[in-house]
């Protein structure tokens, strides 16, 4: 996986450069904007696309992890770059207000690990959203490939979950789930990718809520 992403990195933009991850991104960015952390983690945050989003979001301690040095050489455009293991996350208890991670579980085996990890940094109420290849891609057999900075085209393989193994997880882990969301790219009639939000339960602490948005604690639970 690492010589994957390491061959990847040089041609792997901060930006979302497909249809996927702008579908991906459209829905969570919202999320994380109602937000509004002050503390926030992107876990596999590669070349760092997201950290754009938590800073507009007001997060004024904004933190990217990767597991891929190769990737956290890139230039980040903001944000503190840590290069570390996404299910043994180098970080104390109840250290950030909100945990993002965008396509990065089909790099886990074992989601069990990665979901009490985030949820471990995570402060009572805080949130976390992050996405996965839909169930949808093992059945139709779809392949993860990309083109290396070289011309060569290359495909990294991922771990298949089930929806039912991310709500599992989750409620073992303490979280109350807030939303699924299971979008579809046009023309397809399958979901390409599955955005799960959820929070950490606990006493809640104070929020700020930014001027113009809505406080997530208080929105419907169905997203």
């Amino acid at each position: 996986m690492r010589e994957g992403y390491a061959a990847w990195a040089d041609s792997y933009p901060a930006r979302p450069h497909n249809p996927l991850m702008e579908v991906e991104q459209a829905i969570v960015a919202p999320i994380v904007e109602a937000a509004a952390p002050e503390r926030a983690l992107d876990v596999g945050t590669g070349t760092g696309r997201y950290l754009p989003v938590l800073v507009s979001a007001g997060a004024t301690l904004v933190v990217g992890l990767d597991l891929s040095m190769a990737m956290l050489r890139h230039q980040l455009p903001q944000g503190r770059r840590v290069c570390a293991d996404a299910t043994s996350l180098p970080f104390a208890d109840g250290s950030f207000d909100l945990v993002c991670s965008s396509l990065m579980v089909g790099d886990v085996n074992d989601l069990g690990p990665w979901i009490a990890e985030a949820t471990r940094v995570l402060a009572p109420g805080g949130q976390l959203v992050y996405s996965d290849f839909h169930p949808s891609w093992a059945a139709r057999q779809w392949r993860r490939t990309f083109t290396s900075a070289d011309g060569r085209q290359l495909e990294l393989s991922y771990f298949p979950h089930q929806i039912d193994d991310h709500l599992t997880r989750l409620e073992t882990a303490g979280m109350t789930i807030r939303a699924i969301r299971e979008p579809r790219l046009a023309g397809r009639p399958d979901p390409v990718v599955a955005i799960f939000h959820a929070e950490k339960r606990g006493p809640v602490t104070a929020r700020r809520v930014r001027p113009g948005t809505r406080d997530p604690h208080t929105s419907p639970p169905r997203g």
